[in-house]
């Protein structure tokens, strides 16, 4: 039997022509296929409708389907006499038919019926052709609507074809009255798409049914289905972006705009809103003693059915402060009794000093910007229900991840493989911001030294200068000078970051032979006090007295020049040294370049606009066994400019759900934002610094790409490239907005070269650049790594792509092809020439001959006469001297 359905999900449209005489329409979409006929529901005076309606007709011979056309046709439904009047309509044909895992939503230009008739606007379609046996019945035309009830088996939650939001929305009359509640149903999983079974199929699995009526039933468009990432060999159909239709904090996006029906308005609206039950443990006093020796280790445990959250405890303490935030997520509370029980640390058993509980029902609701709500104090009681083991000052109420207290709270889903939730533990996993230092060029032109003074007078040195800023090292040539007056002439560039903490190092050497070098002279010079300059305009160049050992050199550095040595005669080096400020550091892949802004900030450009990330979800395959089965702690980092952004770990999941929003500044609209997805490490190891964080993949964006104020939700495939080639490890959903403030700024920077302007008045050749650029990832690395949560240089070098520059075989294959389809022609024409020489089409080979003989014996048709435009040219003069 064919199973073969045509599956057309009518989304929304655009821009509808108004054509009930008072500006405005009530559209509704006739579809027809193979002589079926479907129509969505009438949208009363609504020029801009939104359907999300699915229709599935039947294909009785799958070997016509390039031979059919789906018709979609919009009306205006006339109220006062019951007719239609035609909007506009869209017609595919069935070679643009694609699978499931193909299609995506397009919106198509609503086409003309007539010549002279006036249509505008587009319509949102998703055509897809499918092969499932259980899914949901189609609505069809208008007399169906009144007597028919769907009878949809609620087996498991991934059965459910609906977004959680809009099944609370549906009122649901139930067959049988013992059977499912609402509340009991979990959410949907948005990462497969099932419908479910006919009422008959439920019945006979003895299965429990709720019955949606078709007078009460809204529509809705089914979660995205999400490719199995956890293959072996994922095919390249699994490595395509897919657009998706979430409910997020503004409300449920189609088309990249916001639906927002009745959902409040939200600063956080590009992610899913999360409720969270937050705790704040801020400090307890006048508690008891609990030890012989009269002293007290305290500590708190905030716990809520299985979830167990506990602070850091002081020893001998009796008055102890934390101020710690515990964030419990509402969907996964399985208890309606909030426990703080207060503890004394002990050696082999803690004992409880006492305790105090909440109803959750009690729990006050805040939301943004209402001020963070006041703490109490609450009275503890002990085993006999006396309340006389001192107070502790705590605030209870449920807010979202909106709230202030969110990014440093403890979380629910923090928990580590042991059951530990110390400080220590989730410092290595909470979310944070980052920012790198703002990178500048030093260049140092070494000119000469004079009156150097080797070990061995009798010798001429061989001197060379090293040049040094913390690990960064670079020495000139060697020269050979009998006056001890040696020139070098030589520029050197490093890399430095603000605040500018590490000198810069000059050292003359003389070198004696192999691996053999004496000092003869050292010049510490503070990288805060060099000139700076922002242009190719000169600096002046300086004389530095060099001291004999590094010691009396960091005392001349720091002012402490003894009074006996000020009358010295020193040896001295000539060097001309600045900060480039008209150039733009390089610290990743000058492909995916996320700022292009020079070092100083006078040369920056005007902010053009801001980017909006939000972070929704993930899919992951294992990258570690747990208790026997396979599991992640997956988190991900964001680099756009100078902000890097890390959310916290999920720990024990490959379905993580972040839903967490980020903001940047945009400077330039030709720029990228990367994002990476790793595995924690650091979850398992007892030091929290023994082992490298896993890659699982990196998506990037490029900001030109974005339409201003549009929303962009998609699944984005996460790849690696392994020896045994590219592999999907997962996908990661994100959102998206770029909104432009200034549209003149932006267009101004079309017309202004790319990188700043020293880039082109004194350009850095390719190996230099690459040996710049590695230096520079090195710092920032270092210094993001010695933040708390450290961002992992392995992490920092992933995302700036720190290995672009070595040899690739595969880039090489793809470079080489490159050229080949730039040189197609010549190679064509030079292979042809090669069959003709060797006989290979023996036709071809005669009939050139023949040509070549026909020229040689007629040389005129290889004359030089120029041709009539020539000839017009060269009479033109004496044509204009005629007419004059």
């Amino acid at each position: 039997m064919n199973n073969l359905k045509l599956a057309v999900e009518v989304v929304s449209a655009h821009d509808l022509a108004p054509k009930d005489g008072e500006g405005s329409s009530s559209p509704f979409v006739e579809l027809q296929f193979n002589g079926q006929k479907f129509r969505t529901m009438t949208k009363e005076k609504d020029l801009s409708p939104v359907w999300d309606e699915t229709f599935y007709f039947n294909i009785t011979d799958p070997s016509m389907i390039p031979s059919l056309n789906l018709e979609a046709f919009v009306y205006h439904y006339n109220k006062t006499n019951g007719s239609k009047v035609f909007l506009g309509k869209v017609r595919l044909t069935g070679a643009s038919f694609v699978s499931y895992s193909d299609a995506v939503l397009l919106h198509y230009p609503l086409e003309k019926k007539r010549f002279f008739s006036k249509v505008q606007g587009e319509l949102g379609l998703k055509v897809y052709v499918t092969n499932d046996n259980s899914m949901r019945a189609s609505n069809p035309l208008p007399d169906f609507f009144q007597n028919n009830t769907y009878h949809i088996p609620m087996q498991d939650q991934t059965q459910l074809p609906f977004p959680d939001p809009v099944l609370r929305e549906i009122p649901i009359k139930k067959t049988q009255p013992n059977r499912h509640t609402f509340h009991n149903i979990a959410k949907s999983n948005k990462g497969e798409k099932q419908q479910p079974n006919s009422a008959a199929v439920a019945a006979a699995a003895g299965m429990p049914n709720v019955s949606f009526s078709m007078n009460e039933m809204k529509s809705a468009k089914p979660a995205a289905k999400v490719m199995n990432a956890f293959a072996g060999s994922a095919s390249p159909v699994d490595h395509v972006v897919r657009e998706t239709s979430p409910v997020l904090g503004g409300g449920k996006v189609v088309g990249g705009r916001v639906i927002r029906g009745n959902i409040p308005a939200s600063t956080y609206d590009l992610v899913e809103p999360m409720e969270y039950l937050f705790v704040r443990v801020v400090k307890a006093r006048d508690l008891p003693s609990m030890d012989v020796t009269g002293s007290l280790d305290p500590y708190v445990e905030v716990k809520i059915g299985n979830f167990k959250g506990t602070t850091n405890h002081f020893e001998k303490n009796q008055s102890p402060e934390w101020n710690q935030v515990f964030a419990f997520a509402k969907e996964n509370l399985q208890s309606s009794i909030l426990e703080v029980v207060v503890k004394d640390k002990d050696v082999v058993l803690d004992d409880v000093v006492g305790n105090v509980k909440f109803n959750l029902y009690d729990v006050p609701r805040r939301a943004p910007p209402d001020s963070p709500l006041a703490p109490e104090w609450y009275r503890i009681e002990n085993k006999k229900g006396e309340k006389n083991n001192g107070e502790i000052m705590l605030a209870v109420w449920y807010g979202s991840q909106a709230d202030e207290a969110f990014p440093d709270a403890w979380h629910s889903d923090a928990i580590s493989p042991n059951g530990s939730s110390s400080s220590s533990h989730y410092a290595q996993i909470r979310s944070k911001v980052y920012h790198s230092p703002r990178l500048w060029y030093v260049r140092v032109k070494v000119i000469e030294a004079q009156d150097l003074v080797p070990s061995e007078k009798s010798r001429i040195p061989d001197a060379y200068v090293k040049v040094q800023i913390g690990n960064q090292i670079l020495k000139t040539r060697p020269v050979q000078s009998r006056m001890m007056n040696p020139q070098w002439n030589q520029d050197l560039m490093l890399v430095a970051a603000e605040p500018f903490e590490e000198p810069l190092i000059l050292t003359v050497e003389d070198r004696l032979g192999n691996n053999k070098d004496e000092t003869i002279g050292n010049v510490i010079i503070p990288v805060g006090s060099i000139d700076k300059r922002a242009d190719d305009r000169p600096i002046r160049s300086r004389w530095y007295p060099l001291e004999k050992s590094m010691s009396s050199a960091r005392d001349m550095e720091n002012g402490k020049q003894k009074e006996k040595d000020k009358d010295k005669f020193f040896s001295r080096i000539h060097v001309n040294v600045f900060l480039e400020g008209g150039y733009h550091v390089l610290d990743e892949s000058t492909y995916y370049s996320s700022d292009l802004r020079p070092s100083t900030r006078v040369l920056w450009k005007k902010q053009i606009g801001v980017l909006e990330l939000g972070i929704l979800d993930a899919n992951v395959i294992p990258m570690k066994t747990r208790e026997g089965r396979g599991t992640s702690d997956a988190y991900c980092v964001a680099k756009y400019g100078q902000k890097w952004v890390r959310t916290r770990t999920v720990i024990g999941s490959i379905s993580p759900k972040f839903n967490e929003q980020y903001t940047w500044e945009v400077y330039d609209p030709s720029t990228v934002l990367t994002l990476g997805v790793f595995d924690n490490g650091q979850v398992s190891s007892s030091n929290g610094n023994g082992n490298r964080d896993s890659k699982i993949g990196k998506v990037r964006i490029r900001l030109s790409t974005l339409e201003s104020g549009r929303i962009y939700t998609h699944t984005y495939p996460l790849l690696m490239l392994h020896n045994s080639g590219v592999k999907k490890m997962g996908e990661i959903h994100l959102a998206i907005r770029f909104s432009c403030t200034s549209f003149v700024n932006m267009l101004n920077l079309y017309f202004k070269p790319h990188l700043p302007k020293m880039h082109y008045v004194k350009p850095l050749n390719i190996i230099e650049q690459d040996r710049l650029k590695q230096q520079a990832v090195i710092i920032v690395s270092a210094r993001l790594s010695r933040a708390e949560p450290p961002l992992r240089k392995e992490v920092v070098e992933y995302l700036s792509d720190s290995d672009s520059h070595l040899w690739s075989m595969r880039r090489s294959k793809a470079n080489f092809n490159r050229l080949k389809n730039v040189f197609s022609g010549l190679i064509s024409v030079a292979g042809w020439l090669g069959e003709i020489s060797t006989w290979k089409n023996s036709v071809t080979t005669l009939m050139f001959i023949a040509v070549g003989f026909y020229l040689m014996r007629h040389p005129k048709l290889r004359s030089k006469t120029p041709p009539a435009p020539v000839n017009f040219f060269r009479r033109l003069p004496a044509l204009t001297d005629s007419m004059l």
